[in-house]
């Protein structure tokens, strides 16, 4: 398992095979069976009995679920791919646990609401406009391979946005703030880019 400090990738031998295999966007290799871990915080205690969720911010009914309160939500899953900003990509990846228009359903989002900032137990932020974690495009997953998530994965429990590059699938997600208007997050304010698009290769600002 590779363990890395900060986003900072590098660059790998592309499959130069020639052999059919899954599409990947621009910049991006396939890790096959391999999924780097990559943090920008110490890893953290954090138990499924410590752990709790909130959203906020502009909604009619503000809302913290507890461990127990979450798993009472329908059930929902996701498999497919997952994108890195440091230059990965892993085909198949399965996880389990609720989507994020479950909790949204029970919270009655604004109408002034467009964008929300995902923060951790740990503090770090990432921001993402509100269109990117409604219609059954982000979950809060509690479970991979059908095995709980490790720690160093984000568990208990972790955002997962898997259409945007990895950064924006916060890790021990404690909640979401949501907004009239954009506010960068941790790795956005550090010259990363804004909505970062694995498919437009939006990596850094300006690109």
């Amino acid at each position: 398992m590779n363990v890395t400090r900060g986003f900072t990738g590098r660059a790998r031998p592309q499959d130069v095979s020639g052999a059919p295999g899954p599409v990947l966007p621009p910049g991006q290799y396939d890790a096959r069976q391999d999924w780097p871990v990559l943090s920008a915080e110490v890893t953290p205690a954090l138990t499924a009995e410590d752990w709790t969720f909130r959203i906020d911010g502009l909604v009619a009914r503000p809302r913290t679920w507890d461990w127990a309160q979450a798993h009472e939500l329908p059930g929902s899953a996701y498999e497919g791919a997952l994108h890195c900003v440091t230059g990965w990509s892993r085909f198949g990846m399965r996880f389990s646990g609720v989507s994020l228009d479950a909790f949204l359903d029970e919270v009655r989002p604004g109408a002034s609401a467009t964008h929300a900032v995902a923060y951790s137990h740990t503090g770090y932020t990432a921001n993402l406009p509100l269109a990117d974690l409604t219609g059954g495009r982000a979950w809060i997953a509690f479970d991979h391979d059908g095995r709980p998530l490790t720690p160093e994965h984000g568990g208990p429990a972790r955002l997962l946005v898997p259409h945007l590059y990895f950064w924006k699938s916060a890790k021990w997600i404690a909640g979401l703030h949501l907004l009239d208007h954009d506010e960068p997050g941790f790795w956005e304010r550090n010259g990363y880019h804004d909505r970062g698009n694995p498919w437009e290769e939006q990596r850094y600002s300006g690109d």
